[in-house]
């Protein structure tokens, strides 16, 4: 018989090794797994071509399916390489890679005992065995994927392994990291596109930039994205502070997502921050250091137009230095926090700074709730301009002695103000009450500060206590309130060690529309972290609530129930908690295209399928024939999920997997393998061949 499974697999190898032959790929890292790629298979080769050439070839079922396996590995490695370009991510590329080599490894192996059993003759049992061990001991150096998983895990200043993976990369420059966070963005991987986040959030703990000789930059004062000291702030959507250039880059890439709170952005204006700018121009002029650039020039023209004093920065990160003069920060905020550390600002300055979260009641946002799980921070719709005074920024030494006690009598104002909210909370009337949380909801809109300093003073567990109350006005500016303040990573732990699971639950249960939807969005805020996600998942009220609010909220109140849902469903325990809510007849019925809920109610299906009951659920309530059509016309990430769902359930009953094919899976699903994302690809090759291997057995059980 002649042995096709293996004709086309040596076809696949030999077209991959010409197209390795012919690349002309300078990324090292990337370079170097193909190459073990290579290896391995040309370990194989001469053995698969025995088999090809013997006059009486073996006819065995579990070879061919273990060539057809790999087949399908060295396709999705050539189909890599065609499409690998100098815009992909050197984290996703390096990444795959790895995945790919460790495919092609576990199937070789495979391969090779198969013929080993086969083999007949002693000179060829002795090179099966000699290949055999070869690949048996053939390992990678220590891969990305384990030090990406323990960078996540060890989140502190001295990561050695985000430091490694940095080296490993090989980004040099502030540049390359912008870039990289683009790309990766794009490749819409969330674990590669956390761990871009950390690697920032590192680089502005850790890179000792200077900008002149002696002199480094606060971090403060430099972009959460480039990491570079910032020309020309800008606010987005989301309340952070970004470069002007760093962020118009990011937006012109088609991102629409913050890039450090992760939430939708409303809208793509970039307000000027004023205020901050000034800050750094003080700054700049305290230590004596002109920046002769024309408004709108990036960072990295600044170094060819600085005069005598040029930027002093290394091209690589320094791993080992660390600033003393510019960590003394009291927290790490999700946002761009100014801490209450000297820092020689003129009194102008820091005065305009911190009154103007406090003075403007008449001259306020526009803010009719938090936006949650699109965007958890509000836009901005008014921002104060400097009076002119400020903007000509008198630099002498009397400012400098004016600054430290004008800080400190802005402080105490602060202080004391919220010390009197915090008391109207605790003892005034319903009315004071009602005034007291409203006006905390209006000093947390946007104020990465103000969450941290209102959080400390104790407002958090008497607002807790006002979702109890029967004035639905009352119960909706506490619940709002706290909303803007679970946004701070600070306030997080402590909103839920006040308890705050049982009162939300409440309000889900008893408030009106606008109440419950923000309710479900504290909850979406808080379940960001997995202890929080372990304790709200425990709190079965909390899931019947959110899954109730899933079936009969209004649209953005089952939005923001599906968001919070998926959160705690990345905890395994709780998604046979969810799934025993009830919550996946709810998102059978969003698949309807025409109900807006399509991606989210497929994203959360990918995740309950990873359990039996959920499974079972999706099938007996209709799921497949809707997720088949998902794959067939949804959007890119709802085609993924769909597909993945699919997988789960074929994987784990050739019950439902005959249901699949009985749906017409297989065109959809052969169009998704040719031009969906990457892991969409992936998951379609997946289902094609486990459908292969499915029919390869009935067949061979149809011969017995």
């Amino acid at each position: 018989m002649d042995p096709v499974p293996v004709r086309c697999l040596l076809n696949s190898i030999s077209r991959y090794l010409h197209l390795v032959a012919c690349q002309t790929i300078r990324y090292n890292p990337i370079q170097t797994r193909i190459g073990n790629v290579v290896h391995l298979l040309y370990l194989l080769k001469p053995f698969l071509d025995e088999v090809v050439d013997c006059k009486t070839p073996p006819d065995d079922d579990c070879l061919n399916s273990a060539c057809e396996d790999l087949d399908s590995v060295v396709n999705q490695a050539r189909e890599f390489l065609e499409d690998c370009s100098p815009k992909l991510s050197k984290l996703f590329g390096v990444f795959h890679c790895e995945l790919l080599l460790e495919k092609v490894q576990t199937c070789s192996l495979k391969i090779a005992g198969i013929l080993l059993q086969l083999s007949q003759a002693s000179s060829s049992v002795q090179g099966v065995e000699r290949c055999m061990e070869e690949i048996e001991c053939f390992k990678q150096e220590r891969t990305l994927t384990e030090h990406i998983n323990n960078a996540l895990r060890n989140q502190t200043d001295d990561n050695d392994d985000l430091d490694s993976i940095i080296q490993m990369i090989g980004l040099v420059s502030n540049q390359d990291l912008l870039k990289e966070s683009i790309a990766v963005e794009k490749e819409q991987m969330d674990q590669l596109i956390d761990l871009v986040s950390c690697i920032r959030e590192h680089m502005l703990k850790t890179e000792f930039l200077e900008v002149a000789k002696g002199v480094s930059t606060p971090p403060y004062f430099r972009c959460p994205l480039s990491t570079e000291l910032m020309v020309d702030p800008v606010i987005v959507a989301s309340g952070q502070t970004f470069d002007r250039t760093s962020i118009k880059e990011w937006l012109d890439n088609g991102l629409a997502v913050c890039p450090r709170t992760r939430q939708v952005l409303s809208h793509q204006e970039l307000i000027p921050n004023y205020t901050v700018k000034a800050m750094i121009e003080s700054w700049l002029e305290a230590n004596n250091i002109t920046l002769a650039v024309n408004s709108g020039a990036d960072a990295s023209s600044i170094a060819n137009n600085m005069g005598s004093n040029d930027f002093n920065r290394t091209e690589s990160f320094r791993f080992s230095l660390r600033s003393s003069s510019f960590t003394s920060r009291s927290s790490v905020e999700a946002g761009n926090g100014f801490e209450k550390v000297k820092i020689n600002v003129p009194a102008s300055v820091s005065k305009d700074f911190e009154i103007f979260e406090l003075s403007s009641q008449e001259q306020s946002y526009t803010h009719s709730r938090s936006e949650s799980v699109c965007s958890v921070v509000s836009s901005v719709d008014y921002v104060p301009s400097l009076t002119s005074e400020t903007q000509s920024l008198p630099m002498n030494q009397q400012s400098y002695s004016e600054a430290s006690t004008n800080e400190c009598s802005v402080q105490t104002m602060m202080t004391s103000h919220t010390i009197k909210l915090v008391e109207d909370l605790k003892t005034g009337s319903n009315k004071e009450k009602t005034a007291a949380a409203a006006e905390i909801r209006r000093l947390t809109i946007n104020s990465v500060e103000n969450r941290v300093h209102i959080g400390r003073c104790g407002a958090i567990t008497p607002l807790l206590s006002l979702l109890y109350s029967e004035e639905k006005l009352t119960q909706e500016q506490a619940v709002t309130a706290l909303l803007n303040l679970s946004i701070s990573e600070v306030n997080k732990a402590m909103i839920v060690e006040a308890g705050a699971i049982e009162p939300l639950v409440h309000v889900l249960n008893t408030g009106n529309d606008r109440t419950k939807e923000n309710s479900a969005a504290t909850l979406f805020s808080l379940s960001v972290v997995q202890v929080n996600r372990e304790r709200i998942g425990q709190c079965n009220a909390a899931i019947h609530a959110l899954v109730s609010l899933l079936g009969k909220g209004t649209l953005r109140g089952k939005k923001d129930a599906a968001s919070a849902l998926f959160n705690l469903s990345i905890t395994h325990e709780n998604k046979a908690r969810i799934v025993q809510a009830k919550a996946v007849k709810y998102l059978v019925e969003m698949l309807d295209p025409g109900l807006e809920m399509v991606d989210k109610a497929v994203a959360l299906l990918a995740n309950l399928s990873g359990v039996g009951e959920g499974r079972q659920e999706i099938v007996r309530g209709g799921g497949v024939p809707l997720l088949v059509e998902t794959v067939d016309s949804g959007s890119g990430r709802g085609k993924e999920n769909a597909a993945s769902v699919l997988l789960q359930l074929c994987l784990n009953s050739p019950k439902f997997c005959t249901l699949v094919l009985q749906e017409g899976a297989i065109p959809p699903l052969v169009a998704l393998s040719q031009s969906g994302t990457q892991r969409a690809k992936e998951k379609a090759h997946q289902l094609l061949s486990h459908f292969r291997n499915q029919r390869g057995a009935r067949m061979k059980k149809g011969r017995s």
